[in-house]
């Protein structure tokens, strides 16, 4: 299997690993990082839908590389299917460490949105 050397789908959040979002290890929280890539995949999905979203599922999510204090962290959303009221994403998270040059995948997943109306019920995302 080939190593991907580009993230697949639009830059959706950037951000800096700060020692606030390490665990009790020093490590980075895969929670933080499933944070960052919720919040990416919902900026296009309410993009997308023009209304309110709601995450309904995260699937097939792997965390592929530690991230480390200092690293820039950048979430790709890539749209892969489009229903009636549900969008899903495929979300990819990249890193850029300051002493190197070449970016890493980190982690990857699939998140599922409902677009909702004000009352929260699912309504069509092509209205």
């Amino acid at each position: 299997m080939e190593t991907p050397t580009a993230p697949r789908g639009i830059l959706s959040i950037r951000t800096i690993a700060m020692p606030a979002n390490t665990n009790a290890n020093g490590d980075i929280f895969g929670g933080w990082l499933v944070c960052l890539m919720d919040m990416g995949a919902q900026i296009e999905a309410q993009r997308l839908a023009k209304s309110r979203v709601v995450t309904v599922a995260i699937d097939k999510l792997v965390f592929i590389k530690p991230v480390n204090v200092g690293d820039t962290v950048c979430c790709y959303a890539e749209l892969i299917k489009t229903g009636r009221t549900s969008m899903q994403f495929n979300m990819e998270v990249w890193t850029l460490a300051l002493e190197d040059k070449d970016r890493k995948k980190v982690a990857a997943g699939v998140f599922t949105f409902v677009a909702i109306d004000e009352q929260g019920k699912p309504q069509p995302v092509d209205r």
